[in-house]
C-alpha cells in the first residue's frame, strides 16, 4: 500500500483492528471500555487522522468535522444507528460516514423474543424465587402463573429489517400478527407469511389457523397481547411519521391491560415516566426494555421502583451483544467486519472511488454528482 492511513478508534472492535494493521494502517484504539471524552476525540481528529471509528456513545458534529478539516475522510460507526452523527455537518464538511446494518438483524430480533418470553413466563421473578429459598412447595397457580406466548397475538410495530425478523420468530410460535408502519408495508413478506402459515395448518404442524396483517396502530394496541417496537428514531420536523415518545400516555393506555410491551429499538420512541406510571397504576402487565431515552440508565429513572420490578425488564443495550454479530471479522457477519470494511472502502477507493456506490456509507447524498 503506497500510503499508510491513520485510524482512532474510540473503543476496541477486537481482530478487525488486527487485520486493519496486516494491512498497514496505523490504528490506535482508546483502551477503556467507557466512551472518551469529546475534547480527546476532537483531539485525535486533529493530529490528522484518516480515519474514526465511533459508537453510539460518541458525538460526532461541527466540531469535530472543523478539527479534521482536509485530514479526516471518513467516520465508521460500529451500530446501525447514528444518531450520534450529525448527519448535515457531516454533508458540509464532506466527510462519509458509514455504519453496520443488516448483519445484527437476527441477533436483535430474536434477543426481543426472549425479553418478551422471560417477561410473560416470569422467569426473573421465578428464578428470585428459588435462589432466595422461598419455594416452599407447589401449587397449581400459587404463588403466581406467567402467561404463554404460543397462539397469542402480537403487535409487530414496524416492519423493517429486523421487525420481519421478528415476524418471522413469531410464526414459528403460531402467533396471530397484527403489523404496523407508518412509513414502509412490505406486502410480499406478509403474504409469505400467511402462506407459510396456512401450510403448518393444512399438514397439521399448527391445530389452530393463525393470521398475520397490517393494520393501524390504534389497532394494534388494542387487538394484542404483546407489542414489539421496531421503529427508527424519528423526531418532529424530521419525517411526516414521527417516533418520538410514540408510546406515551395515550398510546399506553389503549393497550389491553394484559398486554406486554418490549423495546429493542430506541430508547426515546417510549415516554418512559409514562411507561412507569403505565406499570405502577395496571394499566399494562409488564414491560421490558433493552434501550432508553439516556443511556447508561440514570440511578433516579422511574422504571427503577422497585414497586414495578417484577413487571418491568431492565437490560443493558444488549441485544445485538451475541459473539457472531458484534465480532465477527466477516462483513457479511459481523458488526466490527462491516465497520472495518465500511473504513476501507473509503480510505482505500473501492467502487472506482465513487462513495454514492460503497454500501456501508450512510450519507451519500453529499456526494452525488
Amino acid at each position: 500500500m503506497s500510503k499508510k492511513f491513520r485510524v482512532f478508534a474510540t473503543c476496541d472492535i477486537g481482530e478487525s483492528v488486527d487485520l486493519l494493521r496486516q494491512r498497514g494502517y496505523e490504528v490506535e484504539v482508546y483502551p477503556q471500555p467507557e466512551a472518551p471524552p469529546k475534547k480527546l476525540i476532537v483531539e485525535k481528529v486533529k493530529s490528522g487522522i484518516d480515519g474514526l471509528i465511533t459508537t453510539l456513545r460518541d458525538p460526532v458534529d461541527a466540531e469535530v468535522f472543523e478539527a479534521g478539516k482536509g485530514t479526516l475522510k471518513v467516520v465508521a460507526q460500529i451500530a446501525v444507528g447514528f444518531d450520534n452523527i450529525h448527519r448535515a455537518d457531516a454533508n458540509r464538511y464532506k466527510v462519509p460516514f458509514t455504519h453496520t446494518a443488516d448483519v445484527l438483524t437476527e441477533a436483535t430480533a430474536e434477543f426481543a423474543f426472549f425479553m418478551l418470553g422471560a417477561l410473560a413466563r416470569k422467569l426473573w421473578t421465578a428464578e428470585h424465587l428459588t435462589r432466595e429459598n422461598k419455594w416452599g412447595y407447589w401449587h397449581p397457580y400459587l404463588p403466581f402463573l406467567g402467561d404463554e406466548v404460543t397462539g397469542k397475538t402480537i403487535a409487530i410495530i414496524g416492519t423493517g429489517r429486523i421487525g420481519l425478523a421478528m415476524i418471522k420468530k413469531c410464526t414459528g410460535f403460531d402467533m396471530n400478527m397484527l403489523c404496523f408502519d407508518p412509513a414502509y408495508q412490505n406486502h410480499d413478506y406478509i403474504k409469505a407469511i400467511q402462506e407459510m402459515k396456512d401450510l403448518r395448518h393444512a399438514r397439521g404442524i399448527c391445530r389452530e389457523k393463525t393470521w398475520i396483517k397490517y393494520t393501524t396502530l390504534d389497532d394494534a394496541l388494542t387487538g394484542a397481547d404483546f407489542v414489539s417496537v421496531h421503529v427508527p428514531l424519528l423526531r418532529e420536523g424530521e419525517t411526516s411519521t414521527p417516533t418520538y415518545h410514540l408510546f406515551n400516555e395515550h398510546t399506553l393506555r389503549r393497550m389491553k391491560p394484559t398486554a406486554y410491551l418490549v423495546n429493542t429499538s430506541r430508547g426515546p420512541v417510549v415516554d418512559e415516566a409514562a411507561l412507569a406510571k403505565a406499570l405502577k397504576e395496571n394499566w399494562i402487565a409488564g414491560a421490558a426494555l433493552d434501550v432508553y431515552e439516556k443511556e447508561p440508565l440514570p440511578a433516579d429513572s422511574p422504571l427503577r421502583d422497585p414497586e414495578i420490578a417484577d413487571r418491568c425488564r431492565l437490560l443493558p443495550h444488549f441485544a445485538s451483544a451475541a459473539r457472531i454479530t458484534r465480532l465477527s471479522t466477516d462483513p457479511n457477519k459481523g458488526m466490527a467486519g462491516r465497520c472495518a470494511q465500511g473504513l476501507i472502502d473509503v480510505l482505500e477507493g473501492n467502487y472506482g472511488g465513487d462513495i454514492t456506490k460503497m454500501p456501508y456509507v450512510v450519507n451519500k447524498e453529499a456526494f452525488a454528482k
